[in-house]
């Protein structure tokens, strides 16, 4: 794995592994359900991703609106490919919504809504709330 993806968590935040491609828990969360797909490749820019990459994204994308359609009812789902600090190849994907989502009695408020997601208002999360809320989403996820 590339250092970005290790610096995002990996391995405990790995929420499922194809093969171009991981998505983890986000473990700072601007809104519940917060995940960064990023791809496995050493690649700097999304030019330079495999074809196998591009052809592997739609099926991708579409587990992980599902899942998170299903765990947090969002009504807008933001992918920010920001790469300022980070280098390698990822998106935020950031599940967007009025008012609050609640898990194990943590409140997650989306702070930006209904404008830009506001990355820096997060709940930074424990290893234990990682684990919890990875295996949640584990669970949801298509076999």
């Amino acid at each position: 794995m590339n250092d970005t993806i290790e610096k995002f968590g990996y391995p405990a935040t790995l929420i499922h592994e194809y093969d171009q491609w991981v998505v983890l828990l986000r473990p700072a969360q601007p809104t519940l359900g917060s995940l960064v797909l990023a791809a496995k490749s050493d690649a700097l820019a999304l030019s330079k991703l495999p074809a196998e990459a591009f052809e592997e994204l739609a099926d991708v994308t579409a587990h992980i609106e599902a899942v998170l359609s299903e765990a947090v009812k969002f009504e807008k789902l933001n992918y920010l490919m920001l790469m300022m600090v980070d280098p390698h190849v990822h998106y935020h994907v950031i599940p967007r919504y009025e008012g609050d989502r609640i898990r194990a009695g943590q409140a997650y408020a989306d702070a930006g809504w209904p404008k830009v997601p506001q990355l820096g208002e997060a709940v930074n999360l424990s290893e234990a709330d990682i684990a919890e809320l990875t295996g949640w989403l584990k669970g949801l996820w298509p076999r």
